[in-house]
């Protein structure tokens, strides 16, 4: 019999004190220096060590509201850190584990809005056939309304990377376009490496994956997104999950091509290596892209970070 573990198994973990997180809100500035947040926070960050002296870090990029991104935080630190890994295991077995939990994870939150996306069938066969919703009578405005509220419930996705520490060896799973660095000190100075690949519609591993499930790649890579998004790998989403078929450039798939599935790298050995890793949002580096140019934001962040190791005393 397998055990369950909750979110509220999850909370009671340790954090990790060798681990400093930072933010900054969706703002936009007027000509006159004053910003305003777009929109709330959709981002989620965890920092946790076992008792077995596993670590666990991740980063949660969301759209369309939050309410996955705290989901996939919670339930990836009960499928990780509840005993499922320990010191006794090989590489391949922490891959395993990892793939595990991000497929519980995914299958998780879809069955979690089950109710929901049966009740939005509900409301939406009340409404009568082929009439747009604000031509609508006065009489459908309260179906109208709990229709947008179901949907907002429903909604959205996140991006995921997660970094394993593990035997002193580090392992990256990767759902989307977060990013992990790995930055070194060395004789000739900071050694930045990415560790993983964004997994967006210029990557041609994800293109020729399309082409295997019978997709256009060229017409993807041309098109740019995917309901809305640059990844093709996202958690949640179930819009363009289960309703691929209605857009037109994916409609020939022989399966779903937006997955959850993670790529992981790893285990890196961490023995003798002395600098720090970087956890960072598709947003993070795609502001300094904007602003200095793309193709210089992984450099950039790793040297803001090991300036301001040199000038902080701790990491809060």
């Amino acid at each position: 019999m397998k055990a369950a573990h909750s979110a509220e198994d999850s909370s009671l973990l340790p954090l990790c004190l060798l681990s400093g997180v930072g933010s900054a809100s969706n703002r936009s500035y007027t000509t006159d220096g004053k910003g305003t947040e777009i929109h709330p926070l959709e981002d989620n960050w965890l920092k946790f060590r076992s008792e077995n002296n596993c670590y666990l870090y991740g980063v949660f990029n969301g759209y369309d509201g939050n309410r996955i991104t705290n989901f996939v935080g919670e339930r990836l630190s009960a499928e990780l850190l509840l005993g499922q890994l320990n010191a006794e295991q090989d590489e391949a077995e922490v891959r395993r584990i990892l793939l595990q939990a991000f497929d519980v994870v995914e299958r998780s939150f879809l069955e979690s809005i089950d109710d929901a996306l049966a009740e939005k069938a509900s409301l939406q066969s009340q409404l009568p056939e082929g009439v747009l919703h604000h031509q609508l009578p006065p009489q459908y405005q309260k179906i109208l309304e709990r229709l947008k509220s179901v949907e907002k419930e429903i909604s959205g996705g996140a991006m995921a990377i997660v970094a394993v520490i593990l035997n002193n060896k580090l392992y990256i799973a990767n759902v989307g376009t977060n990013r992990a660095l790995l930055c070194k000190s060395t004789m000739d100075g900071l050694q930045v490496t990415q560790l993983n690949m964004d997994h967006t519609t210029e990557n041609e591993d994800e293109l020729f994956r399309f082409s295997q499930l019978g997709l256009d790649a060229a017409k993807i890579k041309q098109v740019g997104t995917i309901g809305g998004q640059e990844s093709t790998r996202r958690i949640g989403d179930y819009k363009v999950k289960y309703g691929y078929s209605d857009i037109e450039f994916l409609s020939a798939a022989k399966s779903k091509p937006i997955i959850a599935e993670p790529e992981i790298h790893g285990g890196h050995p961490l023995d003798g290596v002395t600098g720090f890793l970087v956890l960072m949002s598709e947003g993070l580096y795609k502001a300094l892209d904007a602003a200095h140019g793309p193709g210089q934001a992984n450099q950039e962040i790793a040297a803001m970070i090991a300036t301001e190791f040199a000038k902080q005393t701790s990491l809060d």
